[in-house]
């Protein structure tokens, strides 16, 4: 239909030119030349048309190809009529068509071809009323991408935005007018009004740009209601490429986790694939955030097997299923088994002899596990000692122990556990390198803060109350948190297994920490919500053992830089192993009394920086020091009576 039609247009054009408008000198001795010019000429137009393919393209989703079809369709006709015109001068003695007839006749037929496209396109947008279909959007900046980007979705059809303006940040580009879209500078100030004046509430932003938002800017349009949409994949579209999948399906919803301030860590150690390739590699706790992901960039490294040790079977079935799928060429072995369990355990080890283990196994709900001591002791202490004696006993080469911020200065029973776990397996490093005759097993341990999406994890559950309607809860105004993703904290796990040689205890820069009122205000604002009024923002206290802050190095400690910025290593105290042992042997024997006064007495003598906040056991700690206050004043009298 489309040739059809451009075949229309050509023939009238010929008739146009040849019958009506000024003839040239041609005396080709034929009664009907204006006819023989008129065919002539349109011969020409179809065949190179044919040729050119310029009636392939769809006219309702035509773009900038299709002028440039027909410039060259006119460009090579306009070349063929010249040299026949120039072929009959030769043969006859002169010229069939003038120039000015060949140019004419170009000119009316790119003219009407082009006029015919772009009224099809025009009416069939209006009939369907795709344009109104369409959210209106403000794109952010004026540089070559965010052009490019507001062309695109401009031209888009059937897709789902509409861009009305541009949002410039460099201030000097107001009042132009880029392919039919204003350019209008960025003033925090007149951030409403401008939304008003465009009938828009929504800006999009490249992720190139995401910089920029955490810098402050994204908090401006939060504060005044305007949604946030990123486009995510921005060197991979081309606005000419038609056999692309829609641009707008590349557009998402801004993440709160995009937005946190801080710049997003990136590792590439080409040593990680050289440390896990070929290898056997055991992961504890496997099922859990942390240790599946763990899973899955060692998969992705190439290890030969990878161990998944849980007692969570629907997770640990769910992780086969996927590294089955993405990783087939990579044995993958399923254990189920409590790393409490000893016996269960050296099974493990005997069957598979892993030559590197990722420890991710433990407890780590605070509130859960000050009330629950026993348990925490049990599995955080006790289940790190199995894996840790059971490593040295089978010669495994590196042995990375996963901790946490809250074993530093710990306020709580999970923290403690986690730092007496990190204490054991450092003095059992520098004992079996001092008194083994085998090569020392590397005991690695890395503490960070809270990961993203982890389980547990204070986004999730604002997220789940945002959607309920609220309220959202928040324990205290003031309470602080760092925060990094999952993938993020486990590839700097893997760094420091890689560059351990034993007996450091690593920690990881976590950026600026963060207001949790400011993430949820975030949060409830990125729902297109208000805070305060249509989601309510409640404090409900501290929960037992939770603190407003928490800290990477307790204040006796120090760091030692690394070749990884973003690995610092902690100097620590180094505890003598049998020391250790003698407390975990009195520790043990208060868990077999099962009495978790007993238990948490015991923690704090052998951490004696555990000091409990907000919780039923800061009585123990009036306890210790009304004991070391008797003891001082005892050892004073026997010291006067001794003088005496």
């Amino acid at each position: 239909m489309v040739f059809l039609a451009d075949l229309a247009v050509m023939a009238f054009c010929s008739i146009l030119t040849f019958y009506f408008g000024i003839q040239g000198n041609g005396d080709i001795p034929l009664a009907h030349e204006p006819a023989l010019k008129a065919v002539l000429s349109f011969g020409v137009y179809g065949i190179m048309s044919l040729v050119l393919g310029t009636s392939r393209y769809i006219i309702r989703l035509s773009v900038i190809e299709d002028t440039y079809k027909i410039v060259l369709l006119i460009i090579l006709s306009t070349c063929v009529l010249v040299g026949i015109s120039i072929l009959t001068y030769f043969i006859k003695g002169s010229f069939i068509f003038s120039f000015w007839n060949i140019f004419t006749l170009g000119m009316f037929i790119f003219a009407l071809m082009l006029l015919m496209r772009l009224s099809i396109k025009y009416i069939y947008r209006t009939l369907s009323g795709s344009t109104s279909k369409k959210q209106r959007v403000i794109v952010l900046g004026s540089a070559i991408n965010s052009f490019y980007l507001a062309t695109a979705l401009k031209n888009e059809f059937e897709g789902n935005f509409n861009p009305v303006a541009l949002l410039s940040l460099s201030k000097n580009n107001a009042k132009n007018v880029v392919n039919g879209i204003s350019i209008i500078d960025y003033d925090p100030d007149t951030v409403p009004e401008i939304f008003e004046k465009y009938n828009c509430d929504t800006l999009l932003f490249l992720s190139t740009q995401m910089e920029i938002m955490r810098d402050g800017i994204a908090d401006v349009f939060l504060r005044n209601h305007i949604k946030l949409l990123m486009l995510n994949q921005v060197e991979e579209f081309d606005m000419n490429n038609k056999s692309m999948p829609k641009l707008s399906q590349h557009v998402q919803s801004i993440r709160i986790e995009d937005l946190l301030g801080r710049e997003p860590i990136k590792t590439n150690n080409p040593a990680l694939r050289t440390f896990i390739k070929g290898q056997t590699v055991m992961v504890t706790g496997a099922a859990g955030s942390i240790g599946s992901e763990i899973v899955r960039q060692v998969a992705e490294l190439e290890a030969r097997d990878v161990v998944l040790l849980d007692q969570a079977e629907t997770p640990m079935h769910d992780m086969q299923l996927e590294l089955e799928s993405k990783y087939p060429q990579i044995r993958i072995h399923l254990y189920i088994g409590d790393v409490t369990n000893r016996d269960r355990m050296e099974h493990a080890f005997q069957k598979y002899h892993p030559r590197y283990v990722f420890h991710a196994a433990a407890y780590k709900h605070v509130p859960m596990m000050e009330r629950n001591p026993s348990e925490a002791v049990l599995t955080n202490v006790f289940g790190t000692k199995n894996m840790a004696d059971l490593s040295v006993k089978y010669g495994v080469e590196k042995f990375v122990m996963i901790s946490t911020d809250k074993a530093v200065n710990p306020t709580n029973v999970m923290g403690a556990s986690k730092r007496i776990a990190e204490i054991y397996v450092q003095s059992l490093f520098h004992y079996q390198r001092r008194y083994s005759e085998r090569p020392a097993t590397r005991f690695i341990t890395t503490r960070f803060g809270n990961v993203l999406g982890s389980n547990g994890s204070v986004i999730p559950l604002f997220r789940k109350q945002i959607e309920g309607g609220g309220p959202v809860t928040i324990t205290h105004r003031d309470i602080i948190r760092y925060f990094m993703t999952i993938p993020e904290a486990c590839s700097l796990v893997l760094d420091a297994g890689v560059m351990g040689q034993g007996g450091e205890i690593y920690v990881f820069d976590m950026g600026e920490p963060v207001k949790i009122w400011d993430l949820a205000t975030r949060m409830i604002s990125l729902s297109g919500l208000k805070p305060g009024k249509d989601i309510e923002i409640k404090e409900t206290g501290l929960r037992p053992g939770e603190k407003l802050y928490e800290e990477l190095l307790n204040e006796r400690e120090h760091t030692i830089a690394t070749h990884h910025k973003k690995i610092m290593i902690a100097r620590v105290r180094i505890y003598d192993y049998r020391d250790v042992v003698e407390h975990l042997e009195r520790l043990h024997n208060s868990l077999d009394k099962a009495v978790s006064h007993d238990i948490v007495a015991e923690m704090k003598h052998m951490v004696p920086e555990y000091k409990s906040n907000n919780s039923q056991w800061a009585q123990v700690d009036s306890e210790i020091k009304s004991e070391t206050e008797d003891l001082c004043m005892h050892e004073i009298e026997i010291n006067v009576g001794n003088v005496r």
